[in-house]
């Protein structure tokens, strides 16, 4: 866990509390040491956080200064319960972790009433890790990566006839369609823009080559290129 949020659990876990939360309580909570626990709060302390309390007596908020609740209505939090589950569900890990952990943390400094409503959504997207799933999670990672860094891709892609070429490519975005992935890229092959299903994709290589986006083959003209739908996949 990093430290941050860390931080951040130890004060939720002290917001609204009438009697001291001991140190040993924490620490069991976090899954960190005593030692830990004692130094994360004379931080806090040090940085302005009205945690009164001391080793061996307990901490607690000051009264008069909790945290205010987020301002979701009740439809906006379950969209965001539901967007978490997708993401979890059908984005890269790297996406998905990021969706969980902010979900907890938006949840931790919610009404009550707010939090229970979340947890009785019942539109589900059932997480599947197997190995082939887990294969996919990796390689959009690894798209979204080469996208927001801006790296040339060399791809060995199959079409949908079965036919395999290789392809040199610029990636730009990433669009999920309820069923399938497509990849955005400027397809040096082809000197155009193409899309790319993520699971007709056999090899993937990242190579050391940067490139900038500009103007005719940026995304921009690529979004402009497929108006308000893709074009059709390869």
């Amino acid at each position: 866990m990093r430290r941050a949020d860390r931080l951040f659990l130890i004060i939720h876990a002290l917001r609204g509390r009438r009697t001291a939360l001991q140190a040993r309580q924490l620490a069991e909570t976090l899954g960190v040491s005593l030692r830990t626990v004692y130094r994360d709060v004379a931080d806090l302390q040090l940085s302005g956080v009205p945690i009164e309390g001391e080793a061996g007596v307990g901490y607690v908020l000051r009264k008069g200064s909790d945290i205010p609740p987020l301002m979701f209505t009740a439809d906006e939090l379950e969209s965001l319960v539901v967007g978490t589950r997708f993401v979890r569900a059908f984005a890269g890990e790297r996406l998905a972790q990021g969706a969980q952990a902010a979900l907890l943390k938006i949840e931790a400094v919610l009404p009550p009433e707010l939090r229970e409503r979340a947890a009785r959504t019942r539109i589900y997207a059932p997480v599947w890790r197997g190995k082939n799933k887990s294969h996919f999670a990796v390689l959009i990672d690894r798209l979204h990566a080469a996208i927001a860094d801006g790296q040339v891709l060399q791809l060995e892609y199959c079409d949908e006839a079965g036919r395999s070429s290789m392809r040199e490519i610029e990636p730009l975005c990433l669009a999920f369609w309820g069923g399938k992935w497509t990849l955005g890229a400027w397809c040096r092959l082809r000197e155009g823009f193409r899309n790319f299903r993520p699971d007709r994709i056999a090899e993937c290589t990242a190579t050391n080559e940067r490139f900038v986006e500009v103007e005719g083959r940026d995304l921009n003209a690529y979004l402009q290129s497929v108006g308000s739908e893709y074009a059709s996949m390869e």
